[in-house]
């Protein structure tokens, strides 16, 4: 039977996953309406567990030491509760082995190498190997969505990368390059990175 996480930590796991955010975009992530969700973060600020801050140009919340530990204390609570490690370890090792290609194919959207020059950047002006990357990224969502699948079975709170990055591909698909691997946007990449992070925190792993 799958759980659903409480305002409390889908608010301060939305901040700790997307690194930076303002109330709009934990509201939109959550699917809380903005008052609880605003109500929230200035709770989590008379605590100690997030502190606003700016990064070129754009501001919003971010977690403390704090605000870090408290959220993998409740991320631990919740995947014992809902006897979710499993499938999450599992879900784990299935998307190392989709990152690797995910990685190879974001790069080969950045770069295509010529000759003399293995790192020259790649200007989009061959149809034939943008379409190979696209093509790779579509495969990857396809097996994106029986990995979310299986995630959202225990743990409702994983619900919507799938549609995520595949509105990116869409978008990339129709001539939005930037929407492949683009910060600032919902590209592919933010998305991976995202759920890369969500995954990471719930079984209390480091990065790398």
């Amino acid at each position: 039977m799958t759980h659903a996480s409480p305002p409390d930590l889908s608010v301060l796991h939305a901040v700790r996953v997307k690194g930076m955010a303002d109330d709009a975009a934990v509201a939109l992530r959550t699917g809380l309406d903005l008052d609880t969700t605003t109500e929230l973060l200035e709770d989590f600020e008379a605590y100690g567990w997030v502190t606003r801050a700016e990064f070129g140009g754009t501001s919003g919340w971010t977690l403390t030491e704090r605000g870090r530990a408290e959220d993998a204390r409740k991320l631990g609570e919740e995947l014992d509760r809902a006897g979710a490690r499993t499938a999450v370890e599992q879900a784990h090792k299935e998307f190392e082995v989709l990152n690797g290609r995910l990685v190879k194919a974001c790069t080969d959207w950045q770069l295509r190498p010529a000759e003399g020059n293995r790192l020259a950047s790649n200007d989009h002006s061959d149809p034939q190997w943008d379409g190979r990357v696209l093509g790779e990224l579509t495969a990857i969502g396809g097996e994106l969505t029986a990995l979310i699948g299986g995630l959202t079975g225990v743990l409702t709170r994983f619900d919507g990368y799938h549609e995520r990055f595949e509105t990116g591909l869409a978008r990339a698909r129709a001539g939005e390059g930037q929407w492949v691997t683009g910060v600032g946007v919902a590209s592919c990449h933010s998305v991976w990175m995202e759920l890369h992070e969500d995954l990471l925190s719930t079984l209390g792993l480091q990065r790398g």
